[in-house]
């Protein structure tokens, strides 16, 4: 799989609309944002680079851009979490699952539980 850039916050906010309803407007996200919500210029910017940095497409209808993920949830999450490991634990999985073992105060089932998942992979 190719290196996916990471987002912003904003942008990953913007993405999670995408992820949970597939295709949309901008109108349709901004419809769906809690109270205060931003313009839609700022939203409409925010897909835009979006979709030049290849996260999503779209489909004109007329005037209508009707946007699409191109890239899964999964798959982002995947690379982001690569990405941390990398970044902060020097490559090392176990250095992440011993961190957040001392820092959730996991217990041993689920710190075994969480062993039983990585094994499997």
């Amino acid at each position: 799989m190719n290196e996916v850039r990471q987002l912003t916050k904003a942008e990953e906010e913007i993405m999670h609309y995408f992820w949970e309803m597939d295709r949309c407007t901008v109108s349709d996200i901004i419809g769906k944002m809690d109270e205060p919500r931003p313009p839609h210029s700022s939203v409409s910017t925010i897909v835009r680079i979006l979709e030049k940095k290849g996260f999503v497409g779209h489909k004109a209808y007329g005037r209508t851009y009707e946007y699409f993920p191109l890239i899964t949830k999964e798959d982002y999450s995947g690379q982001s979490l690569k990405k941390l490991v990398n970044d902060y634990f020097d490559g090392s999985f176990s250095g992440l699952v011993s961190f957040i073992a001392k820092e959730q105060d996991i217990d041993l089932k689920e710190l075994n539980e969480l062993m039983d998942i990585l094994e499997k992979k």
